[in-house]
């Protein structure tokens, strides 16, 4: 499994890696004590759960094609996933919370919220894999794309503070794919006092988040995408906008 470039902070509760199968290979998570999801990015794979067949997962060129499949494990289970053909597999882990994990399982683009979010330049796409309506112990996670030249994560938003229910406090980690490779986009992440940093993203780049705003942007003429995972104190996404910045949804609409 590769270790990815990183950028941003160290994470508390989430580890984000990448896998490359080759046709017939064989990957083995068997963490006890944390919960596993694993983002079939493209290609397609054999799952199973403690040697419980969970069928196949998968089958996308790529991230661009559309919604794919990811395979989620609870704490104290082992995964075993078998590439068909060539296929690469994001794992992301997360010691396990206090919510209730449900069982090992396929989840497939029928069980994802998809939806168009924002609107104009700020316009992209959220597939939601593993949000607070799904099981799982502490894991939140899912999919954006961004059009080229478009935002996300926007308006900014932070959730760094504990402070139901106007805030609730969640790292994140973004991992990104463009399209064509490349390309490149660029994510900010600032404060209120007043610390500023910006740096470019690309193919298989990861930032990770504990704290301020963090809108993301793709330069013209490339699609970004970014799955991202959430972590922290229980399972409720209450983003807290920049007021500075909060008037651009609400005068449109949201």
């Amino acid at each position: 499994m590769r270790t990815l470039a990183r950028s941003g902070e160290e994470t508390e509760h989430i580890t984000v890696g990448l896998a490359d199968l080759a046709g017939g290979e064989e990957l083995r998570l068997d963490q006890r004590d944390q919960e596993l999801a694993a983002v079939i990015l493209s290609g397609t794979v054999s799952a199973a759960a403690d040697g419980n067949d969970l069928g196949q997962a998968g089958g996308r060129s790529s991230v661009f094609d559309g919604p794919g499949d990811a395979v989620y494990a609870p704490a104290g289970v082992s995964l075993s996933l078998q590439a068909s053909a060539d296929a690469q597999v994001a794992v992301i882990m997360a010691a396990a919370g206090e919510g209730p994990a449900g069982e090992a399982r396929v989840i497939r683009p029928e069980d994802q919220r998809i939806q168009e979010v924002g609107q104009g330049n700020w316009s992209r796409t959220v597939r939601t894999m593993l949000g607070p309506e799904h099981e799982a112990s502490r894991l939140l996670l899912g999919e954006t794309i961004n059009p080229p030249g478009n935002w996300s994560s926007y308006p900014p938003h932070r959730h760094d503070r504990q402070q139901p229910p106007d805030e609730v406090a969640l790292e994140e980690v973004y991992l990104f794919k463009v399209a064509p490779s490349s390309g490149f986009g660029v994510q900010i992440m600032y404060d209120e006092a007043g610390q500023e940093r910006a740096f470019v993203v690309r193919d298989d780049d990861v930032a990770a988040i504990r704290s301020g705003y963090h809108p993301v942007v793709a330069a013209s003429g490339y699609t970004l995408y970014y799955l991202w995972v959430l972590a922290g104190a229980g399972r409720e996404m209450i983003p807290h906008l920049d007021p500075d910045h909060a008037w651009v949804q609400q005068a449109n609409g949201g």
